[in-house]
């Protein structure tokens, strides 16, 4: 089973960054940027699985996350390549400021979407 995702050339700026306006998104994306590869259903993030799903779909579309399908399983990975070809420094810029963002709330240690082993 093939996901579909735009090809780098096809990703639009728009679709980028209306993907990264949403808190829950970046946090998806530091944890892939921090982590690698995870399953779908492992990421933490407080929220019921089909609005984890929703996410990942719009990350996908816009052309930021890459998802491979084995059996019933699906692993999300960060198109980091692909992304900082079509926009540099855009992906490293929005993690730098979500880091230091999470950082900056209450002196708290930067919270991120860690996958569960």
């Amino acid at each position: 089973m093939h996901v579909e995702e735009p090809e780098p050339q096809a990703m639009t700026l728009a679709a980028v960054m209306a993907a990264l306006s949403d808190p829950v998104r970046v946090r998806i994306v530091r944890s892939l940027a921090a982590h690698g590869e995870a399953s779908c259903g492992t990421f933490e993030l407080g929220i019921s699985k089909a609005t984890r799903s929703h996410h990942l779909k719009v990350l996908r579309e816009a052309g930021l996350t890459h998802t491979r399908v084995e059996g019933t399983h699906r692993f999300v990975s960060l198109r980091r390549d692909e992304v900082d070809a079509r926009y540099p420094g855009l992906l490293g810029a929005v993690l730098a400021a979500a880091e230091a963002e999470a950082g900056d709330r209450r002196g708290r240690a930067p919270r991120d979407a860690t996958p569960v082993a």
